[in-house]
């Protein structure tokens, strides 16, 4: 499987067998990198492939950028917003995260996961354990999952970023339950964020801190401008079946070739009334253990002259969208493509309808397979 033109290669294993199936299927995925010996593979990607030029979203001139600094991993938005994240070795299901906004304002927050078992003693406070030092974090993140222990740093996160930047062996631990977090990178990451977002040697900055005052650290770019169009009625919609001339269409009929193994998927046709001429189509395109696709297609009332959408992303286009669904009330269409069966790793987004197009609203993407809840993968594009 591939994740905008990225390889997530990863069975679907149910949660219950998650302690080993996170030992054996690690997705370590070629990311760019600098510092630190780390490989290097240019990942950065231009905001105009996310937002059309058009009056439908003002263009935001911060490029996404994602780096890799040994075991660590760095994104920032195109708002430059950046998070980097810790592994635990050998794909072993644990993370640390330190996230930072852009702009003289920002405070770094810190989070971090892993799984266990809670039957072998997992009752307990959540604690990060750098070079001997403990640091208790408030149980705040996925609770409901019984085989995921998470916390994140209240108040001043500093003191924890310091010891991050510095330290030899951090170790995540609840009860007595516990597993290591490698910090080989974690300096060259945060220091790089400090440089792209314009912190270094100021009072502000991860790692070279300085004397410099936060009126000297940039504010954050202005971010695109995405505005639905007012919904419209879903009433006498017309039936959900293909007409001919979808029917003659190629990408259609590869369509229909690559689903005649799943009829029940294969007619689940969907539309919707974008305006009162408009009609959005979704076609069955491709099923597989936990994922699906749909090819989307414009067209005048009742299907007339169907035209195939592609819908921006932080990278290239996407002719499908995965998992997805449309929302008429919001005029949201919203996909997520996982990268593996638990859904730990992968692409969530979010496009908007502007009326002319669908304009990429919101995007978030986490490349390496590490146990990271979808509600802590870092944002790739934001927008307001």
């Amino acid at each position: 499987m591939t994740v905008h033109g990225v390889p997530l290669l990863s069975p679907e294993t149910p949660p219950m067998m998650l302690r080993s199936l996170l030992l054996t299927a690690s997705a370590a995925l070629a990311l760019g990198a600098c510092q630190e010996g780390a490989s290097t593979e240019p990942t950065a990607s231009t905001a105009v492939a996310a937002a059309p030029a058009s009056r439908d979203a003002a263009i935001a001139t911060v490029k996404t950028e994602t780096r890799k600094f040994r075991d660590w991993l760095v994104v920032c938005d195109n708002g430059n917003a950046c998070s980097a994240f810790g592994p635990a070795p050998d794909g072993q299901g644990g993370w640390v995260r330190v996230s930072l906004g852009a702009g003289p304002d920002a405070r770094p927050a810190v989070s971090a996961g892993f799984w266990g078992d809670q039957e072998e003693g997992g009752a307990g406070p959540f604690t990060l354990t750098i070079d001997g030092r403990a640091f208790p974090a408030a149980q705040a993140i996925d609770p409901s999952n019984d085989q995921a222990y998470a916390g994140m740093i209240e108040g001043d996160a500093l003191p924890v970023v310091d010891a991050l930047a510095s330290g030899r062996r951090l170790t995540l631990s609840q009860g007595t339950e516990s597993t290591p977090i490698s910090l080989s990178g974690a300096a060259a990451a945060l220091l790089w964020i400090d440089e792209r977002q314009g912190r270094l040697s100021t009072t502000t900055a991860l790692v070279r801190r300085g004397s410099k005052p936060a009126s000297t650290v940039p504010a954050a770019p202005a971010l695109p401008v995405v505005r639905p169009a007012p919904a419209v009625a879903q009433t006498n919609l017309p039936k959900p079946v293909l007409s001919a001339a979808f029917e003659a269409r190629a990408d259609v009929k590869q369509c229909r070739a690559d689903t005649v193994q799943s009829p029940n998927f294969q007619t689940a046709v969907t539309v919707d009334r974008l305006s009162a001429d408009q009609e959005l189509w979704g076609v069955p395109c491709s099923s597989g253990a936990y994922n699906y696709s749909m090819r989307y297609f414009l067209t005048g009332p009742n299907g007339a002259g169907p035209q195939a959408l592609s819908f921006p992303t932080s990278r290239t286009p996407d002719d499908e969208v995965v998992d997805s669904e449309y929302d008429p009330g919001s005029r949201t269409l919203r996909g997520f493509n996982k990268g593996r069966g638990i859904g730990d790793c992968g692409i969530d987004s979010l496009w908007v309808w502007t009326g002319r197009a669908f304009v990429l609203a919101a995007e978030s993407e986490m490349r390496e397979c590490w146990g990271v809840p979808s509600d802590q993968w870092p944002t790739t594009w934001r927008s307001r």
